[in-house]
C-alpha cells in the first residue's frame, strides 16, 4: 500500500464526553464544534436529555449546543426511566459522579458488554462521600444511585484511571465539596484542563489532583480536538505502508495521551508534528506519518495510562517489528469492552504471529510473513480497527468478524483508511 492523502479524524471522545457534561452544569448555552458523533457520546447526550438538559443532536460535521442549567443547586431532574449507557464506560462512570450530588433516585444500565465491567472503583469512593448506591452482584450495572449532600473526599485510587478520577472530581464540583484523588500513576488530564479553563481551582502535586468546588461555571465554547486514539490507526497504517506519506490534521496532542507516539518513535517510526494550535485547553496539531522499518520495544507499566487505548494497535505494529516486543502492566485491558488482552494475543496467533500473555504482560514476536486468518473482535471497536490496519500490509488476508463495531468511536474509519491508502 502507498500512503498518500490528507484527512481529519472525529473529535476526541474523552473531551466530547466532558464538554457535554460540564456544559450541562454551565450558566448558559455552550457550543462545541467538531464533537464526536458516535454511539458512546450519543449515550451521554441521551442521558443528559433524560435528566432535563437540552442537548442538540450529535451529527458528524455539525456543532452541538448544550443549554446549561447552572450549578447550584444541583440542576438535574429525576429521569422517568433507566439511563441506558449502551457500551460506554465513560458515560456510566462520569454520570455516577454527577448523580451522586443529586437528591433523587436514578437507575443506570448498559449493554451486555458494559454490564460486565467493574464499577466498584467508582461506587466505593462515592459511597464514602455520602451517596447511596445499590449495584448488581460484583458491583456491576445495572445499579441505582440516590444522591444528596456530599462530604469532602481524599481518595487513594488503586488504579490509574481518568474515568475514576473524573467521576470523583465531578461529584465534588456538583456537590460543592473539595475532592482530592491520588493515583499510582498520573492518568489523562482532560477534565482538569477544562475545569481550569472555566476558572476552577485545580491543584496537581505529583499524582494527586485536588479540586476546590466553584460557585458557578461560565458558559463556554470551542473546537473539540481530533481524537489521537482514532488518528493512531491512520498513523500506524502510514508506518506500515510501502511508500509515501499521509497527513492527519487537527489531532489532540495532550501529553497524557501521546504515549503511542512516544512508543512509535522508540520503534523507529517516523511521525512529525506541525501547525500546533490550542482549543478548550488542549493542544492539537497535524501529524505526518511515513513508512518505517520497525524494531521491537519494551513498554513499562508506568507508560500504560498514556497509551492504554492504543495497546492493541501497538501490538499489531509489534507483529511487523524486528524482534520481540514486551508490554508490561497491561492487565487493565482485561476489563475494557472485551478482554482485550486475551483477544489481542489470540487474534495475533490466529493470524500466524507468535504472541502470548503471562499475567499482566503481553509478548509479541515480529514476523515478515503476511498475516492471514479471521479476527474475533467480540464487538470491540479498538480490536477491529487495530487488526484492520494490520490487514493493510502486502499479502495480508485478514478477515474481521464485525466491522460495524467501529461506530462506537470512529464511524468513518474504513472510509478514512481508504482515503489515505492506495494500492501500489
Amino acid at each position: 500500500m502507498i500512503a498518500r492523502g490528507e484527512t481529519g479524524v472525529p473529535g476526541d471522545k474523552s473531551v466530547t464526553h466532558r464538554a457535554l457534561l460540564l456544559g450541562a452544569l454551565a450558566a448558559g448555552p455552550c457550543r462545541f464544534t467538531r464533537p464526536l458523533a458516535s454511539l458512546d457520546t450519543r449515550a451521554t447526550a441521551a442521558a443528559l436529555r433524560a435528566l432535563g438538559v437540552k442537548v442538540g443532536p450529535l451529527v458528524e460535521g455539525r456543532a452541538v449546543v448544550v443549554r446549561g442549567l447552572g450549578l447550584r443547586p444541583p440542576p438535574f431532574h429525576a429521569p422517568r426511566g433507566a439511563l441506558h449507557c449502551r457500551n460506554s464506560g465513560t458515560t456510566a462512570r462520569l454520570l455516577l459522579g454527577l448523580l451522586a450530588a443529586h437528591p433523587f433516585e436514578a437507575r443506570l444500565t448498559g449493554d451486555r458488554s458494559l454490564r460486565r465491567r467493574p464499577m466498584a472503583r467508582v461506587t466505593e469512593p462515592l459511597r464514602a462521600m455520602g451517596a447511596a448506591i445499590e449495584a448488581s452482584e460484583g458491583e456491576r450495572l445495572p445499579l441505582v444511585v440516590r444522591g444528596g449532600p456530599l462530604v469532602p473526599l481524599a481518595w487513594r485510587s488503586p488504579v490509574a484511571s481518568a474515568q475514576v478520577k473524573t467521576a470523583l472530581l465531578l461529584a465534588g464540583v456538583a456537590g460543592g465539596v473539595r475532592v482530592a484523588v491520588t493515583e499510582p500513576v498520573a492518568s489523562r488530564d482532560h477534565t482538569e484542563r477544562l475545569l481550569r479553563l472555566l476558572g476552577v481551582r485545580v491543584e496537581v502535586q505529583d499524582t494527586t489532583t485536588a479540586v476546590e468546588p466553584p460557585e458557578t461555571l461560565p458558559a463556554f465554547e470551542g473546537e473539540i480536538p481530533g481524537d489521537i486514539s482514532s488518528a493512531a490507526y491512520l498513523v500506524a497504517a502510514g508506518l506500515l505502508a510501502t511508500s509515501g506519506e499521509l497527513v492527519v490534521h487537527g489531532v489532540g496532542v495532550n501529553p497524557t495521551r501521546t504515549g503511542f507516539l512516544r512508543a512509535v518513535a522508540r520503534m523507529g517510526g517516523k511521525v512529525e508534528e506541525s501547525g500546533r494550535f490550542f482549543s478548550l485547553g488542549e493542544a492539537a496539531a497535524s501529524l505526518v506519518a511515513r513508512p518505517a522499518r520497525l524494531k521491537a520495544i519494551e513498554v513499562a507499566p508506568e507508560e500504560i495510562p498514556s497509551m492504554v487505548d492504543e495497546i492493541p494497535l501497538l501490538a499489531c505494529l509489534a507483529a511487523r517489528a524486528e524482534g520481540r516486543s514486551v508490554f508490561r502492566g497491561v492487565g487493565e485491558l482485561r476489563v475494557k469492552e472485551s478482554d482485550r488482552l486475551a483477544l489481542v494475543a489470540a487474534n495475533l496467533a490466529a493470524l500466524g504471529v507468535a504472541a502470548h500473555t503471562e499475567g499482566d504482560t503481553l509478548m509479541v514476536e515480529g514476523t515478515d510473513a503476511p498475516p492471514a486468518g479471521r479476527v474475533t473482535t467480540a464487538g470491540d471497536h479498538r480490536l477491529a480497527m487495530a487488526f484492520a490496519v494490520l490487514g493493510t500490509v502486502p499479502g495480508a488476508a485478514v478477515e474481521l468478524d464485525d466491522r460495524g463495531c467501529v461506530a462506537v468511536s470512529y464511524p468513518g474509519f474504513f472510509r478514512d483508511l481508504a482515503r489515505v491508502l492506495h494500492a501500489s
